[in-house]
């Protein structure tokens, strides 16, 4: 396996940090000892904890305005499962990726399992993209794709999404997630009803292509391309069209895809209860769908989410396993910088949810005691976990500091001159 960032690099770097994380660690498993925790075992399910990154990722994005080109960055699915793997080196929880097609298209898809395997990477979920035209491309989707008015308009967007299978089938996936932006900007300009039949339409012949072990994951969003009306706008016709097409598809769950203030984490807690959860695509939001780092802006809702994830798996829910994505957008930042901390932060809320004390939480909502029911929470979440954070990093040998040791390294100062520049990329928006 060659990676990047060489493991002993890795280890030079911790021992500048290994006894203070030795006393910080002590002292926060006497704490959690005095609540009936053995800091040992929360270690080794942080260990066990993983979340994808999306190939589209480690990009830069961009806005309806510019995209303004970072240093280095990937022009391929190639030198993207670099970074992936760079990720992963470091916070040691990333051990998948998500491609997006035809973004990460290459003529010879084996090369691109091959090369994964090198790197020590495996492939989540695979992605359609029949949210814009592509080169030559024979009719457009500016209308519409999988609910296009046009029959051949749809039998592109079906085939493509048939095509994202065969490709996924080689890379060793099995899930395929669909996302449109059909919908409308004007009353009046779509029949709302029909549209949706076009849909599940074109989904059921999709449906009918996938292999016996795989899954679809639906994927809504509220607004955007569309802002008067889009087909998949939330978590309610996302589990009607999941239930429509079959015990292999699932609502899938991304953050910025509700409207402000929504309760997401009752949103996740209906869907795990009728067993139609697919998982998350993790990022943050503070107006729309910002797709800002995980935890960036709603530590405590992420955490909440959390809270009712770690409650069906400690129940046994039935049909409970959620696959976990970060899906941003890097306009400001290094893409691989924030995925990191995005990863981080997406554990730590794991690991905090482990923390709460179930039993006296179940009393208190018993008795209606709103205060003691949030104050029991909020002892969970306010719980600084980081030691057991970097001890699992350690022990699966990741980085202690993963973002002072990817600083030390000077990883894309070093790709600088084999990666110049590029003006348009597999991600963001322009």
């Amino acid at each position: 396996m060659s990676r990047p960032i060489k493991s002993e690099l890795i280890n030079d770097a911790n021992i500048m940090h290994l006894d203070n994380l030795k006393r910080d660690y002590e002292n926060l498993g006497e704490k959690l000892y005095r609540r009936g925790i053995i800091i040992d075992d929360i270690t080794e399910k942080a260990q066990k904890f993983s979340v994808a990154v999306p190939s589209w990722g480690v990009g830069t994005g961009g806005t309806r305005f510019a995209r303004f080109p970072g240093l280095a960055e990937p022009r391929n699915i190639i030198e993207k499962l670099d970074d992936c793997s760079v990720i992963h080196s470091l916070v040691a929880i990333t051990p998948e990726v998500s491609p997006h097609f035809p973004w990460d298209v290459v003529d010879d898809m084996i090369e691109v399992k091959e090369h994964a395997n090198e790197l020590g990477l495996k492939f989540a979920s695979v992605n359609s993209n029949t949210f814009q035209d592509q080169k030559d491309q024979t009719r457009s989707f500016k209308f519409g794709s999988l609910t296009h008015t046009d029959a051949k308009t749809r039998d592109l967007a079906i085939q493509h999404n048939i095509n994202c299978i065969d490709w996924g089938k080689t890379l060793g996936s099995k899930v395929l997630t669909v996302w449109i932006g059909d919908g409308s900007n004007f009353p009046g300009q779509q029949n709302l009803t029909e549209a949706l039949q076009r849909y599940l339409s074109s989904m059921k012949e999709i449906y009918a292509q996938l292999p016996g072990d795989w899954k679809i994951f639906i994927e809504h969003k509220m607004f955007e391309p569309a802002f008067y009306s889009t087909v998949i706008q939330d978590w309610g016709t996302n589990i009607l069209c999941a239930m429509e097409l079959g015990d292999k598809a699932y609502s899938l769950v991304d953050l910025g895809h509700h409207a402000p203030n929504v309760n997401i984490e009752m949103i996740v807690a209906r869907l795990i209860q009728f067993k139609k959860l697919a998982g998350f695509h993790f990022n943050d939001s503070k107006y729309g769908d910002d797709d800002l780092d995980a935890g960036s802006i709603h530590p405590y809702q992420q955490f909440l989410i959390f809270n009712e994830l770690v409650d069906a798996e400690i129940r046994g829910a039935e049909a409970f396993s959620p696959d976990y994505l970060l899906d941003q957008s890097h306009n400001v930042t290094d893409p691989i910088e924030s995925l990191m901390t995005s990863a981080v932060s997406v554990q730590r809320s794991y690991i905090q949810a482990l923390l709460v004390d179930r039993p006296s939480l179940s009393i208190h909502q018993q008795s209606n005691d709103a205060i003691m029911a949030s104050q029991t929470l909020k002892d969970a979440f306010e719980t600084d976990v980081t030691p057991i954070l970097q001890m699992a990093r350690l022990n699966a040998g990741g980085a202690i500091d993963p973002l002072g040791c990817y600083r030390a390294f000077d990883y894309r100062n070093g790709l600088a001159t084999n990666r110049p520049a590029i003006t348009s990329s597999g991600s963001g928006i322009v």
